[in-house]
């Protein structure tokens, strides 16, 4: 059992295993924790391809890094300072971002002679038995021999059983930096309510995991690390692509125009999609089209009928969406094209992220089409930079594009809850009635402004 406690400023972890061990859930149930107990935070998830490879090679390691502190913390960090590897594959994967001294709690059930081989070890080489982990701490546990052992009487089958091993993890990882079992218990409880056994069995290996290391001597240390000094206010943890979607509600509701959203799914921005689906209430309306050029013209034609008109996409459907982003501009029309980037060219990679469409934001239309262009800096940001993206779009009755990221849109930090009245309400210049002389939107006075839209500026 250990006695002795450090306190910590900050603390990056890494969870890493195959697909289907659950390291997504796992991360983000330690980062829910975190964010309850006033911690300031980080994350970046790391998905693997869509398409899942083989388990046990290293194209299958699916990771979720966490950085949270009692300091304010503005990145997911570059190297990690514990390293959870449940195989070969995943500890091979990321060894190279594990900061040296640092720690490595290895799945040893997860180093057999098949799991090192698909992970392309040389023959008869095991790093956690070898020694060639010399430089960092290596703490290994029969994740899965525990979790079995722990559920042994629960009359489910092996597979099924194997399944919870992330939870032994988390469980041990809760005691070694003392936080509460209480927010995951209650997810559990909410998540598989209608499945007592599934409860019973997470539960149980939940606190399995942290009753290891309160029993074991494992390790001699415990951890605590601080709440952060943060503004009062409330918070929750909120990833980048929810909180764009919460940013336009707010300018459609301080506007006063109705949100319309035409999009075509992909990755990484359907998530946007998936949320403005929810809030049917607020006057929002969702369509998802056959394609991404049909996804913009809806969103033109919403524009035209008097929508807050948004459309979302990645890099590849944003170079479909040109030429519509063109007439937007030329009819001026009060649109957001929103770019969630992600790498590489042509059709990218879905999973993977670049900040590499700045130029094609800025130039990438026929005719030398200027548009405004807005970047988030994070995830709570979003919410900020899709709020202001509408404001341009709707005073100035302009199509503006807003950039984030696949980082940044699955990215999660705290976030204060704005109060509703420090949103400034912002109104659209729409004509009524007919001026004077006809409609000519095309006319312009000598600061090239149009004079019906701004009728205060002489000619």
């Amino acid at each position: 059992m250990a006695d002795n406690q450090q306190t910590l400023d900050r603390v990056i972890i890494k969870f890493a295993g195959d697909s289907g061990d659950g390291m997504q859930l796992t991360g983000t149930q330690f980062t829910n924790t975190a964010a309850m107990l006033g911690n300031d935070l980080s994350t970046f998830p790391d998905f693997p391809a869509e398409i899942r490879a083989p388990q046990g090679t290293i194209p299958g390691v699916s990771g979720y890094q966490l950085h949270f502190g009692s300091v304010n913390i503005f990145t997911p960090g570059d190297e990690c300072d514990v390293l959870v590897a449940m195989n070969a594959a995943a500890l091979k994967a990321n060894i190279i971002h594990l900061r040296k001294g640092g720690t490595i709690i290895a799945n040893s059930d997860g180093f057999d002679p098949k799991n090192l081989r698909l992970a392309n070890y040389a023959d008869g080489a095991n790093p956690i038995v070898d020694g060639s982990l010399e430089g960092f701490r290596l703490i290994t546990i029969d994740v899965t021999k525990m979790t079995r052992a722990a559920l042994t009487d629960s009359g489910m089958g092996i597979k099924e059983i194997d399944r919870a091993k992330n939870m032994f993890v988390l469980g041990f990882l809760y005691w070694m930096y003392n936080r509460e079992l209480n927010y995951t218990e209650n997810f559990l409880n909410e998540k598989f309510g209608k499945k007592p056994d599934v409860l019973e069995a997470n539960l149980k290996v939940l606190k399995a995991g942290y009753n290891f290391g309160e029993t074991s001597e494992t390790i001699a240390d415990r951890y605590i690390v601080n709440p952060a000094p943060m503004a009062p206010g409330t918070y929750r943890n909120i990833m980048g692509n929810q909180a764009t979607a919460l940013g336009l509600i707010a300018a459609s509701q301080k506007c006063g125009l109705d949100l319309f959203l035409g999009s075509y799914p992909i990755t990484p921005a359907s998530d946007i999609l998936h949320d403005l689906s929810k809030y049917k209430h607020f006057g929002v309306s969702t369509y998802q089209a056959e394609d991404e050029i049909a996804a913009i013209c809806s969103t033109i034609g919403a524009a035209f009928g008097g929508k807050l008109a948004v459309t979302t996409s990645s890099g590849p459907g944003i170079a479909l969406k040109g030429e519509a982003m063109g007439l937007g501009l030329m009819l001026e029309l009060p649109m957001v094209i929103i770019n969630v980037q992600r790498g590489g060219p042509s059709t990218g990679l879905p999973t993977k992220t670049e900040q590499s469409d700045l130029f094609q934001a800025m130039y990438g239309r026929n005719g030398e089409a200027p548009l405004p262009v807005i970047c988030a800096i994070s995830p709570a940001d979003c919410f900020n930079a899709a709020f202001e993206a509408c404001r341009i779009a709707v005073e100035f009755m302009t199509p503006v594009i807003l950039l984030t990221d696949g980082y940044i849109a699955n990215g999660s930090e705290p976030w204060r809850y704005p109060k509703a009245d420090d949103l400034k309400e912002f109104k659209g210049n729409f004509i009524t009635e007919v001026p004077e002389g006809g409609f000519l939107p095309y006319k312009r006075n000598e600061n090239f402004l149009d004079r019906g839209l701004f009728p205060e500026l002489k000619d």
